[in-house]
């Protein structure tokens, strides 16, 4: 009953929230929040993706920028050559969510045999060709300079597009959450615990990596298409480490294996970025707000090393614990008499 009972406060929190944020738009005539929430919506969908591969499998890849890159170029390039409409958008993330499951399959099955940096500093590696085929490829994809395009007319309006983006947040929270809480999701769990005892109960770790690389890659391209869409301009910047990156801080600052966590992260992370360099523009003494951003991080990671949803979660069970043997230590007494 209790379980039943938190299973239910939970969804219920859930559904308070996304239900203020969808009527904030009506109540608030605010187009910066707008806009920021948007992207905070926009990197929160990243960061999951790359909590996937960090918190749920314990893959650390600095290449998952090539990912949230293919599905910007793959929006983008369909609405500058094609009719910017809906039904193109729409087509656009279903060609960039192809791509990267492709390329993030035959990338996994080249490189998750290799454990820890080894693995990280070939995803670098293979991001960084990426990269460099955006910069060299100006006749479609116009090197650093990039291009701008036409979003569909629907989108343009920025409350619509706050929900749009709302709604697919809302909808690859549920996807995930379903696939870390299916029997898949608990085999990588597993692996990330520990790889070897895994595989001597009969599984194939590396298929698991594999797939959890794919949905990792997936998601993080439709994550690229709406971030072009919020901008309506694309270069090679988003296939940089900087976007890597940032999933990663955000994943760590929230809270790794949550899923909530990176959200919250990412929600952290754009509003500091946000405020920071506002304050720059005020006051001198915060021209280099990057440095005043590490610090920020460094201090999250001191007094929050299990991130924000972790350190929680660990208090609340320390909680439930002492309780517990408070409630048990009368009866073990009685027993002993």
């Amino acid at each position: 009953m209790k379980l039943k009972s938190t299973f239910q406060i939970k969804h219920g929190v859930l559904l308070v929230i996304v239900a203020a944020f969808t009527i904030f738009p009506f109540v608030s005539d605010s187009r910066t929040w707008t806009i920021l929430l948007t992207q905070i919506f926009i990197f929160s969908i990243l960061a999951m993706s790359y909590d996937i591969l960090l918190g749920y499998t314990g893959i650390v890849s600095f290449g998952h920028a090539m990912f949230f890159g293919m599905g910007a170029y793959a929006t983008a390039i369909m609405l500058n050559h094609f009719e910017s409409t809906v039904g193109t958008f729409l087509l656009s993330i279903a060609v960039g969510m192809v791509i990267a499951g492709v390329i993030s399959f035959l990338v996994g099955l080249l490189t998750l045999r290799l454990k820890s940096h080894f693995f990280a500093m070939l995803t670098m590696a293979v991001s960084g060709l990426f990269l460099v085929l955006a910069e060299k490829w100006r006749t479609l994809t116009y090197g650093n300079d990039g291009f701008t395009f036409r979003a569909p007319e629907v989108f343009r309006d920025r409350m619509i597009f706050y929900l749009f983006v709302l709604g697919s947040l809302l909808l690859v929270y549920l996807f995930l959450r379903r696939f870390v809480d299916s029997p898949l999701g608990k085999v990588l769990i597993a692996v990330r615990e520990n790889e070897q005892r895994t595989k001597s109960l009969g599984f194939n770790t590396l298929h698991y990596k594999v797939i959890a690389s794919v949905v990792a890659g997936v998601v993080a391209s439709l994550a690229g298409s709406l971030y072009a869409i919020s901008l309506r301009f694309v270069n090679t910047s988003v296939l940089t480490m900087d976007i890597t990156l940032d999933a990663l801080l955000m994943t760590i600052i929230g809270g790794v294996g949550t899923l909530i966590g990176p959200i919250i992260g990412a929600g952290v992370i754009e509003l500091a970025q946000h405020y920071l360099s506002g304050l720059a523009k005020e006051h001198p003494i915060f021209e280099r707000w990057i440095i005043f951003f590490g610090v920020v991080y460094i201090l999250a990671v001191i007094f929050f090393p299990r991130g924000i949803v972790g350190t929680i979660q660990q208090a609340f069970w320390k909680r439930k614990n002492k309780k517990h043997k408070v409630e048990v230590a009368p009866k073990r007494r009685e027993l002993a008499k």
